[in-house]
Protein backbone atom coordinates (compact mmCIF):
# COMPACT_ATOMS: atom_id res chain seq x y z
CA UNK A 1 0.00 0.00 0.00
CA UNK A 2 2.67 2.15 1.14
CA UNK A 3 4.39 1.48 -2.15
CA UNK A 4 1.45 2.17 -4.39
CA UNK A 5 1.25 5.82 -2.31
CA UNK A 6 5.12 6.75 -3.20
CA UNK A 7 4.91 6.29 -6.67
CA UNK A 8 1.37 8.62 -7.12
CA UNK A 9 3.46 10.67 -5.57
CA UNK A 10 6.65 10.41 -7.86
CA UNK A 11 4.43 10.58 -10.56
CA UNK A 12 2.57 13.94 -9.15
CA UNK A 13 6.17 15.36 -9.61
CA UNK A 14 7.62 14.60 -12.41
CA UNK A 15 4.26 15.68 -13.87
CA UNK A 16 5.16 18.99 -12.30
CA UNK A 17 8.52 19.62 -13.29
CA UNK A 18 7.51 18.37 -17.06
CA UNK A 19 4.98 21.74 -16.57
CA UNK A 20 7.33 23.90 -15.00
CA UNK A 21 9.71 23.72 -18.28
CA UNK A 22 7.22 24.28 -21.18
CA UNK A 23 6.03 27.43 -19.35
CA UNK A 24 9.32 28.56 -18.99
CA UNK A 25 10.11 27.68 -22.80
CA UNK A 26 6.91 29.65 -23.42
CA UNK A 27 8.29 32.54 -21.67
CA UNK A 28 11.49 33.03 -23.06
CA UNK A 29 9.90 33.27 -26.84
CA UNK A 30 9.75 37.09 -28.50
CA UNK A 31 6.42 38.21 -28.69
CA UNK A 32 5.03 40.49 -31.98
CA UNK A 33 5.43 44.09 -31.65
CA UNK A 34 1.77 45.48 -30.84
CA UNK A 35 0.34 47.61 -33.64
CA UNK A 36 1.28 51.25 -33.91
CA UNK A 37 -1.71 53.25 -32.52
CA UNK A 38 -2.94 55.76 -34.13
CA UNK A 39 -1.81 59.75 -33.72
CA UNK A 40 -4.36 62.28 -32.04
CA UNK A 41 -6.13 64.21 -34.53
CA UNK A 42 -7.04 67.44 -33.14
CA UNK A 43 -10.59 68.87 -34.24
CA UNK A 44 -8.81 71.88 -35.90
CA UNK A 45 -4.72 73.32 -36.64
CA UNK A 46 -3.32 75.41 -34.51
CA UNK A 47 -4.11 78.73 -36.32
CA UNK A 48 -0.99 81.60 -37.54
CA UNK A 49 -1.00 84.39 -35.02
CA UNK A 50 -1.92 87.42 -37.14
CA UNK A 51 0.17 90.65 -36.40
CA UNK A 52 0.12 91.89 -32.87
CA UNK A 53 -1.98 88.93 -31.81
CA UNK A 54 -0.63 86.22 -29.31
CA UNK A 55 0.32 82.93 -30.69
CA UNK A 56 -2.26 81.16 -29.45
CA UNK A 57 -5.56 79.54 -31.01
CA UNK A 58 -8.68 81.64 -32.13
CA UNK A 59 -11.54 81.44 -30.08
CA UNK A 60 -15.07 81.10 -31.60
CA UNK A 61 -16.75 84.38 -31.44
CA UNK A 62 -21.05 84.69 -31.77
CA UNK A 63 -21.72 86.64 -34.51
CA UNK A 64 -24.65 88.01 -35.58
CA UNK A 65 -26.79 87.51 -38.83
CA UNK A 66 -28.06 90.59 -40.88
CA UNK A 67 -31.78 90.06 -39.82
CA UNK A 68 -30.34 90.63 -36.16
CA UNK A 69 -28.13 94.09 -37.46
CA UNK A 70 -30.50 96.77 -36.39
CA UNK A 71 -30.31 99.11 -39.63
CA UNK A 72 -31.37 103.11 -40.05
CA UNK A 73 -34.88 103.28 -40.94
CA UNK A 74 -35.61 99.77 -39.30
CA UNK A 75 -36.44 97.99 -42.51
CA UNK A 76 -34.38 95.00 -44.22
CA UNK A 77 -32.46 95.76 -47.41
CA UNK A 78 -33.96 94.58 -50.25
CA UNK A 79 -32.28 93.44 -53.39
CA UNK A 80 -32.34 96.23 -56.85
CA UNK A 81 -32.39 94.18 -59.73
CA UNK A 82 -30.65 95.86 -62.34
CA UNK A 83 -32.06 95.84 -65.84
CA UNK A 84 -29.90 93.73 -68.70
CA UNK A 85 -27.95 95.86 -70.34
CA UNK A 86 -29.16 95.50 -74.49
CA UNK A 87 -26.78 96.53 -76.84
CA UNK A 88 -28.45 98.80 -79.87
CA UNK A 89 -27.42 97.95 -83.05
CA UNK A 90 -26.22 101.15 -85.33
CA UNK A 91 -29.02 102.48 -87.68
CA UNK A 92 -26.92 102.39 -91.05
CA UNK A 93 -26.99 105.99 -92.34
CA UNK A 94 -28.94 106.70 -95.61
CA UNK A 95 -26.53 107.41 -98.49
CA UNK A 96 -27.70 110.32 -100.62
CA UNK A 97 -26.44 108.79 -104.22
CA UNK A 98 -24.83 111.42 -107.07
CA UNK A 99 -27.85 111.99 -109.99
CA UNK A 100 -27.65 110.15 -112.63
CA UNK A 101 -27.72 112.95 -115.18
CA UNK A 102 -24.42 113.05 -117.16
CA UNK A 103 -23.29 110.00 -115.39
CA UNK A 104 -21.67 108.54 -117.98
CA UNK A 105 -19.93 111.47 -119.04
CA UNK A 106 -18.14 111.97 -115.52
CA UNK A 107 -17.37 108.40 -115.85
CA UNK A 108 -15.85 109.03 -119.32
CA UNK A 109 -12.07 109.19 -118.17
CA UNK A 110 -12.38 105.67 -116.89
CA UNK A 111 -13.77 104.32 -120.04
CA UNK A 112 -11.59 105.81 -121.98
CA UNK A 113 -8.32 104.35 -120.28
CA UNK A 114 -10.02 100.94 -121.26
CA UNK A 115 -11.64 101.56 -124.32
CA UNK A 116 -10.05 103.71 -126.41
CA UNK A 117 -7.92 101.29 -127.81
CA UNK A 118 -10.21 100.38 -130.78
CA UNK A 119 -10.31 103.79 -131.82
CA UNK A 120 -6.92 104.82 -131.91
CA UNK A 121 -6.23 100.90 -133.92
CA UNK A 122 -8.58 102.51 -136.43
CA UNK A 123 -7.42 105.90 -136.68
CA UNK A 124 -4.23 104.19 -137.13
CA UNK A 125 -4.70 102.28 -139.57
CA UNK A 126 -6.94 104.89 -141.64
CA UNK A 127 -4.35 107.00 -141.31
CA UNK A 128 -2.05 105.26 -143.79
CA UNK A 129 -0.99 106.96 -147.18
CA UNK A 130 -1.94 104.22 -149.02
CA UNK A 131 -4.82 102.59 -148.22
CA UNK A 132 -4.90 99.32 -150.03
CA UNK A 133 -6.61 95.51 -149.43
CA UNK A 134 -4.41 94.59 -146.59
CA UNK A 135 -5.00 97.63 -144.67
CA UNK A 136 -8.74 97.12 -145.18
CA UNK A 137 -8.15 93.63 -143.79
CA UNK A 138 -6.16 94.82 -140.80
CA UNK A 139 -9.27 97.14 -139.67
CA UNK A 140 -11.69 94.05 -139.75
CA UNK A 141 -9.53 92.12 -137.77
CA UNK A 142 -9.39 95.31 -135.33
CA UNK A 143 -13.07 95.55 -135.31
CA UNK A 144 -13.18 91.59 -135.04
CA UNK A 145 -10.97 92.08 -132.04
CA UNK A 146 -13.05 93.92 -130.31
CA UNK A 147 -16.26 91.87 -130.51
CA UNK A 148 -17.55 94.11 -132.75
CA UNK A 149 -19.25 90.85 -134.71
CA UNK A 150 -19.10 89.57 -138.61
CA UNK A 151 -22.23 91.28 -140.04
CA UNK A 152 -21.22 94.93 -138.36
CA UNK A 153 -18.11 94.65 -139.35
CA UNK A 154 -18.60 94.10 -142.66
CA UNK A 155 -21.18 96.92 -142.86
CA UNK A 156 -18.67 99.28 -141.11
CA UNK A 157 -15.50 98.38 -143.52
CA UNK A 158 -17.75 98.79 -146.84
CA UNK A 159 -19.43 102.52 -145.76
CA UNK A 160 -15.89 103.63 -144.36
CA UNK A 161 -14.48 102.32 -147.78
CA UNK A 162 -16.53 104.33 -149.93
CA UNK A 163 -16.64 107.41 -147.87
CA UNK A 164 -12.78 107.78 -147.94
CA UNK A 165 -12.64 106.71 -151.81
CA UNK A 166 -15.96 109.40 -152.38
CA UNK A 167 -14.79 112.22 -150.07
CA UNK A 168 -11.06 111.85 -150.22
CA UNK A 169 -10.97 112.06 -146.39
CA UNK A 170 -7.12 112.44 -145.12
CA UNK A 171 -6.78 115.06 -142.77
CA UNK A 172 -6.70 113.15 -138.65
CA UNK A 173 -9.50 115.65 -137.73
CA UNK A 174 -11.84 114.69 -140.51
CA UNK A 175 -10.55 110.79 -140.46
CA UNK A 176 -12.05 111.74 -136.88
CA UNK A 177 -15.10 112.75 -137.31
CA UNK A 178 -15.75 110.32 -140.26
CA UNK A 179 -15.30 107.27 -137.91
CA UNK A 180 -17.23 109.03 -134.90
CA UNK A 181 -20.06 109.47 -137.26
CA UNK A 182 -19.83 105.79 -138.34
CA UNK A 183 -19.18 104.08 -135.19
CA UNK A 184 -22.27 105.87 -133.54
CA UNK A 185 -24.24 104.74 -136.63
CA UNK A 186 -23.32 101.08 -136.02
CA UNK A 187 -24.18 101.35 -132.01
CA UNK A 188 -27.95 103.11 -132.84
CA UNK A 189 -28.04 106.53 -131.12
CA UNK A 190 -32.23 106.72 -132.01
CA UNK A 191 -32.69 103.65 -130.03
CA UNK A 192 -35.20 104.08 -126.51
CA UNK A 193 -32.93 103.24 -123.95
CA UNK A 194 -35.10 104.13 -121.26
CA UNK A 195 -35.32 102.04 -117.98
CA UNK A 196 -39.27 101.95 -118.20
CA UNK A 197 -39.67 102.04 -113.86
CA UNK A 198 -42.48 104.78 -114.29
CA UNK A 199 -45.49 103.42 -111.93
CA UNK A 200 -48.66 102.60 -113.58
CA UNK A 201 -52.14 103.55 -112.24
CA UNK A 202 -52.17 101.43 -108.66
CA UNK A 203 -49.16 99.61 -109.30
CA UNK A 204 -45.43 100.12 -109.37
CA UNK A 205 -43.15 99.57 -112.48
CA UNK A 206 -42.15 96.39 -112.65
CA UNK A 207 -38.49 95.21 -113.33
CA UNK A 208 -36.88 91.52 -113.10
CA UNK A 209 -32.67 90.89 -113.26
CA UNK A 210 -31.76 88.03 -114.94
CA UNK A 211 -28.44 86.59 -115.91
CA UNK A 212 -25.86 83.85 -115.53
CA UNK A 213 -23.85 83.28 -112.63
CA UNK A 214 -21.03 85.50 -111.67
CA UNK A 215 -22.25 88.72 -114.05
CA UNK A 216 -23.10 90.27 -110.96
CA UNK A 217 -26.71 90.79 -111.09
CA UNK A 218 -27.00 91.48 -107.42
CA UNK A 219 -25.01 94.26 -107.59
CA UNK A 220 -26.12 95.54 -110.36
CA UNK A 221 -30.10 95.30 -109.29
CA UNK A 222 -28.16 97.34 -105.66
CA UNK A 223 -26.84 99.58 -107.88
CA UNK A 224 -29.69 100.34 -109.70
CA UNK A 225 -31.88 100.89 -106.50
CA UNK A 226 -29.58 103.64 -106.03
CA UNK A 227 -30.17 105.58 -109.42
CA UNK A 228 -33.49 105.36 -109.05
CA UNK A 229 -33.66 106.61 -105.73
CA UNK A 230 -31.17 109.36 -106.80
CA UNK A 231 -34.01 110.53 -109.40
CA UNK A 232 -36.28 110.99 -106.43
CA UNK A 233 -38.13 107.40 -106.91
CA UNK A 234 -39.23 105.19 -103.75
CA UNK A 235 -38.23 101.35 -104.11
CA UNK A 236 -38.79 97.76 -103.06
CA UNK A 237 -36.02 95.02 -103.48
CA UNK A 238 -37.64 91.40 -103.92
CA UNK A 239 -34.58 88.69 -102.92
CA UNK A 240 -35.69 86.00 -105.04
CA UNK A 241 -32.10 84.75 -105.43
CA UNK A 242 -33.15 82.12 -102.61
CA UNK A 243 -30.27 79.29 -103.82
CA UNK A 244 -26.82 81.24 -103.21
CA UNK A 245 -25.90 81.97 -99.68
CA UNK A 246 -26.00 85.11 -98.39
CA UNK A 247 -27.61 87.18 -101.58
CA UNK A 248 -30.27 88.37 -99.76
CA UNK A 249 -28.39 89.89 -97.03
CA UNK A 250 -26.34 91.62 -99.58
CA UNK A 251 -29.27 92.77 -101.52
CA UNK A 252 -30.85 94.14 -98.50
CA UNK A 253 -27.42 95.70 -97.42
CA UNK A 254 -27.63 97.72 -100.63
CA UNK A 255 -31.24 98.71 -99.78
CA UNK A 256 -30.29 99.78 -96.34
CA UNK A 257 -28.03 102.38 -97.90
CA UNK A 258 -30.03 104.10 -99.54
CA UNK A 259 -33.42 103.69 -97.61
CA UNK A 260 -35.08 100.62 -99.81
CA UNK A 261 -37.44 97.92 -98.24
CA UNK A 262 -36.21 94.37 -99.10
CA UNK A 263 -38.56 91.61 -99.24
CA UNK A 264 -36.99 88.34 -98.83
CA UNK A 265 -37.82 84.50 -97.98
CA UNK A 266 -35.77 81.58 -96.33
CA UNK A 267 -32.59 80.28 -98.08
CA UNK A 268 -33.77 78.19 -100.55
CA UNK A 269 -37.62 79.12 -100.59
CA UNK A 270 -39.08 79.04 -103.49
CA UNK A 271 -38.11 82.34 -105.95
CA UNK A 272 -41.30 82.82 -107.27
CA UNK A 273 -43.22 82.82 -104.00
CA UNK A 274 -40.76 85.93 -102.97
CA UNK A 275 -41.13 87.38 -106.81
CA UNK A 276 -44.42 87.67 -106.24
CA UNK A 277 -44.75 88.63 -102.25
CA UNK A 278 -42.10 91.86 -103.50
CA UNK A 279 -45.09 93.04 -105.98
CA UNK A 280 -47.23 92.90 -103.54
CA UNK A 281 -45.95 94.51 -100.91
CA UNK A 282 -44.77 97.34 -103.16
CA UNK A 283 -48.33 97.83 -104.36
CA UNK A 284 -49.47 97.96 -101.06
CA UNK A 285 -46.52 99.94 -99.58
CA UNK A 286 -47.28 102.56 -102.47
CA UNK A 287 -44.06 102.34 -103.84
CA UNK A 288 -42.93 103.34 -107.12
CA UNK A 289 -40.77 100.64 -108.66
CA UNK A 290 -39.82 97.10 -107.62
CA UNK A 291 -36.49 95.41 -108.44
CA UNK A 292 -36.93 91.46 -108.58
CA UNK A 293 -33.14 89.96 -108.05
CA UNK A 294 -33.14 86.23 -109.41
CA UNK A 295 -31.15 83.32 -109.12
CA UNK A 296 -27.92 82.84 -111.28
CA UNK A 297 -28.15 79.83 -113.27
CA UNK A 298 -25.97 78.28 -116.18
CA UNK A 299 -28.44 78.57 -119.85
CA UNK A 300 -27.26 75.07 -120.66
CA UNK A 301 -29.61 74.19 -118.00
CA UNK A 302 -33.17 73.37 -119.41
CA UNK A 303 -34.67 73.11 -115.68
CA UNK A 304 -33.24 76.14 -114.23
CA UNK A 305 -34.27 78.40 -117.15
CA UNK A 306 -38.11 76.62 -117.11
CA UNK A 307 -37.85 77.76 -113.40
CA UNK A 308 -37.20 81.77 -114.56
CA UNK A 309 -39.80 81.19 -116.69
CA UNK A 310 -42.13 80.23 -113.85
CA UNK A 311 -41.04 83.58 -111.68
CA UNK A 312 -41.83 85.74 -114.35
CA UNK A 313 -45.49 84.29 -115.16
CA UNK A 314 -46.21 84.29 -110.99
CA UNK A 315 -45.22 87.85 -111.04
CA UNK A 316 -47.31 88.40 -114.20
CA UNK A 317 -50.09 87.51 -111.67
CA UNK A 318 -49.70 90.30 -109.69
CA UNK A 319 -48.93 93.07 -112.46
CA UNK A 320 -47.21 92.78 -115.46
CA UNK A 321 -43.46 93.25 -115.98
CA UNK A 322 -42.28 96.40 -117.50
CA UNK A 323 -38.90 95.76 -118.08
CA UNK A 324 -36.58 92.56 -118.36
CA UNK A 325 -33.19 93.51 -118.10
CA UNK A 326 -30.22 90.82 -118.78
CA UNK A 327 -26.79 91.50 -117.14
CA UNK A 328 -23.92 90.29 -119.30
CA UNK A 329 -20.54 90.46 -117.97
CA UNK A 330 -18.70 92.25 -121.03
CA UNK A 331 -15.10 90.56 -120.68
CA UNK A 332 -17.12 87.11 -121.85
CA UNK A 333 -17.40 89.08 -125.65
CA UNK A 334 -18.98 86.35 -128.19
CA UNK A 335 -19.76 83.34 -125.16
CA UNK A 336 -21.89 86.23 -123.70
CA UNK A 337 -23.75 86.02 -127.17
CA UNK A 338 -25.01 82.54 -126.65
CA UNK A 339 -25.79 83.18 -123.41
CA UNK A 340 -28.12 86.28 -124.04
CA UNK A 341 -29.86 84.32 -127.20
CA UNK A 342 -31.59 81.19 -124.63
CA UNK A 343 -32.20 84.25 -122.06
CA UNK A 344 -34.23 85.59 -124.74
CA UNK A 345 -35.92 82.32 -125.71
CA UNK A 346 -37.31 82.00 -121.80
CA UNK A 347 -37.89 85.52 -121.16
CA UNK A 348 -38.49 88.53 -123.19
CA UNK A 349 -35.83 90.23 -122.15
CA UNK A 350 -36.57 94.46 -123.46
CA UNK A 351 -32.59 95.65 -122.05
CA UNK A 352 -28.96 94.89 -121.65
CA UNK A 353 -26.63 95.70 -118.91
CA UNK A 354 -23.08 95.17 -119.74
CA UNK A 355 -20.70 94.97 -116.43
CA UNK A 356 -17.51 95.19 -116.47
CA UNK A 357 -16.72 97.55 -119.27
CA UNK A 358 -13.74 99.06 -117.29
CA UNK A 359 -11.60 96.09 -117.68
CA UNK A 360 -10.04 94.08 -120.65
CA UNK A 361 -13.93 93.94 -122.31
CA UNK A 362 -14.10 95.23 -125.46
CA UNK A 363 -16.17 97.94 -126.53
CA UNK A 364 -17.47 96.38 -129.50
CA UNK A 365 -19.96 94.38 -127.69
CA UNK A 366 -22.27 96.77 -126.75
CA UNK A 367 -22.61 96.58 -130.86
CA UNK A 368 -22.81 93.19 -131.44
CA UNK A 369 -25.35 92.14 -128.57
CA UNK A 370 -27.49 94.65 -129.56
CA UNK A 371 -27.12 93.09 -133.15
CA UNK A 372 -27.47 89.49 -131.63
CA UNK A 373 -31.38 90.39 -129.68
CA UNK A 374 -32.65 93.26 -131.41
CA UNK A 375 -32.81 94.89 -127.96
CA UNK A 376 -30.38 98.18 -126.91
CA UNK A 377 -27.64 98.25 -123.98
CA UNK A 378 -29.79 100.55 -121.20
CA UNK A 379 -27.38 100.71 -118.87
CA UNK A 380 -23.15 99.72 -118.02
CA UNK A 381 -21.17 99.03 -115.05
CA UNK A 382 -17.83 100.66 -115.41
CA UNK A 383 -16.41 99.81 -112.26
CA UNK A 384 -17.18 98.36 -108.50
CA UNK A 385 -17.79 102.07 -106.84
CA UNK A 386 -21.44 102.12 -105.62
CA UNK A 387 -22.32 104.80 -107.87
CA UNK A 388 -20.09 103.36 -111.06
CA UNK A 389 -23.82 101.93 -113.14
CA UNK A 390 -24.35 104.67 -115.28
CA UNK A 391 -27.63 104.76 -118.01
CA UNK A 392 -25.99 104.26 -121.32
CA UNK A 393 -25.16 107.00 -123.96
CA UNK A 394 -24.52 106.57 -127.34
CA UNK A 395 -22.46 109.57 -128.10
CA UNK A 396 -20.23 109.91 -124.97
CA UNK A 397 -19.54 105.81 -125.25
CA UNK A 398 -18.50 106.44 -128.80
CA UNK A 399 -16.14 109.74 -127.80
CA UNK A 400 -14.48 107.56 -125.05
CA UNK A 401 -13.65 104.99 -127.53
CA UNK A 402 -12.22 106.95 -130.39
CA UNK A 403 -9.80 109.14 -127.67
CA UNK A 404 -9.40 112.91 -127.57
Amino acid sequence: METIILAVVIAVVVLGALGGLVVGSRRRKPLPPPPPSPPDITAAPPAEPHVGDEAETPREEPRRTIEEVDLPGGSAPTAVEEPPVVEELPVPAIEVPEPTAGRLVRLRARLSRSQNALGKGLLTLLSREHLDEDTWEEIEDTLLTADVGVQPTQELVDRLRERVRVLGTRTPEELRALLREELLTLVGPDLDRTVKTEPATGRPGIVMVVGVNGTGKTTTTGKLARVLVADGRSVVLGAADTFRAAAADQLQTWGERVGAHTVRGPEGGDPASVAFDAVKEGKEMGSDVVLIDTAGRLHTKTGLMDELGKVKRVVEKQAPLDEILLVLDATTGQNGLVQARVFAEVVDISGIVLTKLDGTAKGGIVVAVQRELGVPVKLIGLGEGADDLAPFEPEAFVDALIGD
